[in-house]
């Protein structure tokens, strides 16, 4: 009996930590409770991809050089276009397309420390960075857990337009729908804030080609090196951990070309 216990509690010690390192803070880990990791399917069990058995846990923002992980071979050191390559679904982006810098931002809707991001540095990079046209921003949806899974259904559902007024909606307002188990009234609730109605809800959780699309995006992520939220791509260099709007001037302002001495100087004004 405490043989069997003992196992049961090493199997949720290593689902949490798999997942967005934080998520338990707001909701005792949904990914636990559901059996779910980063790796496994956060559609229910109704998209493509496949669960993967892992001999350690993965620490989402740990630096890890190896090639393979859980049979799967991981793409080291990317060129910008293996970074940049779509599958199905269009990219979901701010900023102009031709921007000189693109940062790509993995993200689960239920991950705490997307939200403090969203909260925190993303309106400082959005005004001196996307909206000068420095900057292309782009999300990719990297569920994790059930929860997440349903709510990125319904931000990939509702008009194109409405994608990052949405996405903001449902970081700003996770202690309305975001539990233990999968509510999806009170997921459609935040939702219909931009005019989703629940039939074209219930529609798309049967979507079987927008499921692959989104399995897609995460399958590559993987692929690509991505093992939790956030999880960041600035060109082709993979950032895992929670950047500060510090970090990301750090690193954007090289690949623009301005000197140390003018990055310095902006810094004092």
């Amino acid at each position: 009996m405490l043989r069997r216990m003992s196992s049961v509690l090493v199997v949720s010690v290593m689902t949490l930590v798999a997942g967005c390192a934080s998520e338990q803070l707001l909701q005792a880990n949904n990914a636990a409770n559901q059996g779910e990791t980063s790796s496994t399917s956060a559609y229910g069990g109704l998209g493509a991809s496949k669960q993967t058995k892992t001999s350690a846990p993965f620490n989402p923002f740990a630096d890890h050089s190896s090639t393979s992980y859980g049979g799967r071979q991981i793409i080291s050191n990317p060129s910008m276009d293996e970074v940049m390559k779509v599958g199905a679904l269009p990219e979901m982006s701010l900023g102009r397309g031709d921007a000189p810098v693109t940062i790509v931002k993995y993200a689960s809707l239920t991950c705490p420390y997307c939200r403090k991001f969203q909260k925190e540095v993303f309106p400082q990079l959005k005004r001196d960075y996307i909206d000068r046209g420095k900057v292309r921003f782009i999300i990719r949806e990297f569920p994790i857990g059930r929860s997440s899974g349903n709510a990125t259904i319904a931000l990939r559902c509702a008009r194109p337009e409405t994608y990052f007024t949405l996405y903001s909606k449902f970081l700003e307002q996770q202690g309305s729908w975001v539990s233990q188990e999968v509510r999806l009234d009170a997921i459609h609730k935040v939702a219909a804030q931009v005019g989703l109605s629940r039939a074209e809800f219930d529609a798309c959780l049967k979507n079987q080609a927008m499921i692959e699309g989104l399995e897609w995006i995460k399958d590559r992520g993987r692929t690509l090196g991505v093992i939790g939220t956030p999880n960041f791509f600035v060109q082709n260099k993979l950032v895992k951990k929670v950047l500060t709007y510090a970090d990301l001037k750090a690193m954007i302002d090289p690949l623009l070309g301005v000197p140390v001495a003018a990055q310095n100087t902006a810094d004092t004004r």
